[in-house]
């Protein structure tokens, strides 16, 4: 899937391709956030942008026949069509996702192309949805395998059915987009830059809310209390809600495992050497952190901010993850040790390789370097193997550096759309990747070459 953005905050025209492990790295100010919330929302509210119409006659026969084939091959021709004006309308909800003055996004421009031709979308899986409401079933959508056609019937007596015909319409609208782009669209999960500050006022945030329910209740019956309700979120960009919404809700999203629960405690018990402890919520919805062998509980304002940085990854990857998500994290270096970054690159190596796609922005050149590690290691070479088992690096670790994109935010020539000759601005530069020596980050490495210049000329500069 490639990404192309025109005018996005500090982007003045770029491109990125998502990978299993995508990265962007970059100065201060230099438009990866945009970049990372801007794929986010559109991650976020696809299905919402996406527009699928049914035509009138085939409700219509649904409901004089009780029953209707519709050829998904059909909607596959248009995909190139939908999403084009899916991408238009999500560009027109920019202001919102980022809670930003509408002027800010007058020139924006976002596009999403998937890269595939229609003849390779695979439509081989299963589906079967019903619908009921109270305690009868009104109708049932399936596909077998293998089949591209999709059947809809009726389960009530024709003149029982209640349910408008727009919102049958819409149903199986849904359903179609859910076989079709399901599978091109990866579940997102953001762990942003203010996460810290959401693990520590988790209770006043729930204060807040309950106090503004109790407010709606009281209020007068002609205010619009959804519109009240939403106004009070409406400060925050969409990835900040969510992840206030994440951390509020702990207490039921704990009921759940994840499969790497299930499946790959090892992972989870990685996590807890990275964080010295454990995350704990008590029936009284009460947040603590346990430290290792230690029977104090801290609660996360006394805890350190490491431990607050890293909370909503700890409970998505025990009670969250599914396969096939997109966890992304907005700077993961905030608060850690060099040692914990370093530990955290291998987390997401893992994380890839199980399955789980990664997208980051950062500025730690101990991840990248790490990861340039997990490159270099990942070949059947004798001394390649002696040096990870003497190290402490497992097989699960390693990566294949075609799994990787990183991409550099900074100023560079490019000919913008329309233009023969290269203008400078700002955009996302892709950084070549080399099975041998890993990622040139050279955003960091200008830094670093400059300090090494400087310190050998201070030791050496009196001879």
């Amino acid at each position: 899937m490639k990404i192309k953005v025109k005018n996005l905050g500090a982007l003045r025209e770029a491109e990125f391709t998502l990978g299993d492990l995508t990265i962007i790295c970059g100065g201060n100010n230099t438009g990866k956030t945009y970049a990372t919330y801007a794929l986010f929302g559109f991650l976020y509210t696809w299905r919402r942008m996406l527009s699928i119409q049914i035509n009138n006659d085939k409700i219509e026969k649904l409901l004089a026949d009780g029953v209707i084939h519709l050829d998904i091959q059909e909607y596959v021709k248009k995909t190139e069509q939908i999403i084009t004006k899916a991408c238009h309308s999500y560009t027109q909800e920019l202001p919102k996702i980022f809670a930003a003055p509408t002027d800010k996004f007058k020139q924006t421009e976002f596009n999403i192309s998937l890269e595939i031709k229609n003849e390779n979308i695979n439509l081989a899986s299963k589906f079967d949805l019903t619908m009921r409401a109270a305690n009868a079933e009104l109708f049932s959508i399936t596909k077998s395998e293998e089949n591209t056609e999709l059947v809809v019937t009726l389960l009530v007596e024709k003149d029982k059915v209640k349910i408008p015909a727009e919102i049958i319409e819409r149903i199986i609208s849904d359903a179609i987009k859910d076989i079709i782009f399901d599978q091109f669209f990866p579940r997102p999960f953001i762990a942003s830059a203010e996460r810290t500050g959401a693990a520590i006022f988790r209770k006043e945030l729930n204060f807040a809310k309950n106090r503004l329910l109790e407010e709606m209740g009281q209020a007068d019956k002609n205010l619009d209390t959804m519109e009240l309700l939403l106004k009070e979120y409406d400060d925050y960009a969409l990835p900040i809600k969510t992840n206030v919404d994440f951390t509020r809700k702990l207490e039921t999203i704990i009921k759940k495992n994840s499969f790497i629960t299930d499946k790959y405690p090892d992972v989870l018990a990685d996590f807890t050497d990275i964080i010295g402890g454990e995350y704990t919520v008590t029936r009284n919805d009460e947040l603590y952190y346990v430290p290792k062998g230690k029977r104090v509980k801290l609660s996360m304002d006394e805890s350190s901010s490491a431990v607050r940085s890293l909370l909503d990854i700890g409970f998505y990857l025990r009670h969250e993850a599914q396969h096939g998500d997109l966890l992304m994290v907005d700077e993961p270096e905030l608060n850690l040790h060099p040692e914990n970054q370093r530990r955290v690159a291998r987390l997401f190596a893992r994380l890839v390789n199980l399955g789980i796609k990664v997208f980051i922005t950062t500025h730690s050149d101990y991840i990248i370097k790490e990861l340039n590690i997990l490159i270099m290691l990942n070949h059947d070479k004798l001394h390649l193997k002696r040096i990870a088992e003497q190290e402490g690096y497992r097989t699960e670790e390693l990566i294949a550096a075609e799994k990787i994109k990183v991409y550099i935010a900074e100023e560079a020539d490019i000919k913008l759309e329309g233009n023969t000759r290269k203008t400078k601005c700002q955009t996302l530069t892709p950084a070549d990747i080399n099975p041998e020596l890993g990622i040139e980050a050279r955003s960091f490495d200008t830094t670093i070459e400059t300090m090494n210049r400087i310190q050998e000329a201070i030791v050496w500069g009196e001879e």
